[in-house]
């Protein structure tokens, strides 16, 4: 296994004509503006590396990617920004790194062993299928925040599990354990926890064993237009975030959230 591109807080490697992307911000990875880009830039180089042919996208720690971490809503601004957030009307925006990853061209298998929240669900919604357990849990919870979904979620959540019901997951923000998750099609492999991340790369393995060519091509195909049409949607959702983030429900969400209480909504 030979490392290819690393960071501290991303692992890259390959062997055997796969890759493995981990991402190291244990134990619940939240994301920010460095880190989608940081796994930007590592799937745009391995599309280069004609020595790989399929990627695992995985995570260290107790969950997969547990989303933004809001705190408890108490350093949140006027404008709804927390300490540190980028500016997100630049063209440097999360949003924009996040784009990316679905333009890049070689398959990907998400190994989901945890907690995939918010835009960590997004995240988990990058890969072409999910490898995941019992344990595990998805949740679109951004409407139990007092906000819009995002990260492209307005497209690739109703595209795998139909329009209802994602409706249903973003209306309730409610938890999906794996098990339900792999019913509603959410995911697409469902393995003891201990196994998730060999699950995978067998996935990934089987997948490399095709041609790379017919592969990418066929993969294409399907995927056409589709990293315009989540360009279109994060640019939509992006602007009611960014309205929504500045009202009394946002914060009252966010604090409710680190409460582990349920919010009291007024609606402004």
């Amino acid at each position: 296994m030979t490392e290819t591109i690393g960071t501290e807080e991303l692992g890259v490697s390959v062997a055997d004509h796969v890759a493995t992307v981990e991402i190291r911000r244990p134990p619940h990875n939240f994301f920010d503006y460095a880190l989608i880009q940081q796994i930007a830039d590592a799937f745009e180089a391995l599309d280069r590396d004609a020595a790989c042919r399929a990627i695992v996208l995985c995570a260290d720690g107790k969950s997969f990617c547990a989303g933004a971490n809001f705190g408890d809503g108490s350093a949140i601004n006027a404008d709804g920004d927390a300490p540190g957030a980028p500016n997100r009307s630049g063209a440097n925006h999360l949003y924009m790194e996040a784009v990316r990853l679905f333009r890049t061209a070689k398959p990907i298998v998400g190994a989901i062993h945890g907690a995939a929240i918010g835009g960590g669900l997004g995240l988990a919604m990058v890969p072409d299928f999910r490898v995941t357990c019992p344990e595990a849990r998805f949740s679109a919870n951004f409407t139990r925040l007092g906000f819009h979904p995002g990260f492209g979620l307005t497209v690739t959540l109703p595209r795998v599990v139909g329009e209802t019901k994602a409706a249903l997951l973003f209306y309730t923000s409610r938890r999906v354990k794996g098990d339900e998750a792999f019913d509603m099609g959410l995911a697409d492999v469902l393995v003891p926890q201990d196994q998730v991340r060999a699950a995978a790369l067998e996935l990934a393995t089987e997948i490399a064993q095709s041609s790379p060519l017919g592969v990418t091509e066929t993969r294409a195909t399907l995927r056409r237009g589709l990293a315009d049409r989540i360009k279109d949607a994060t640019d939509h959702e992006l602007e009611v975030q960014t309205r929504l983030r500045k009202t009394e429900d946002f914060k009252e969400g966010v604090k409710a959230m680190s409460e582990r209480r349920l919010p009291d909504f007024v609606g402004h």
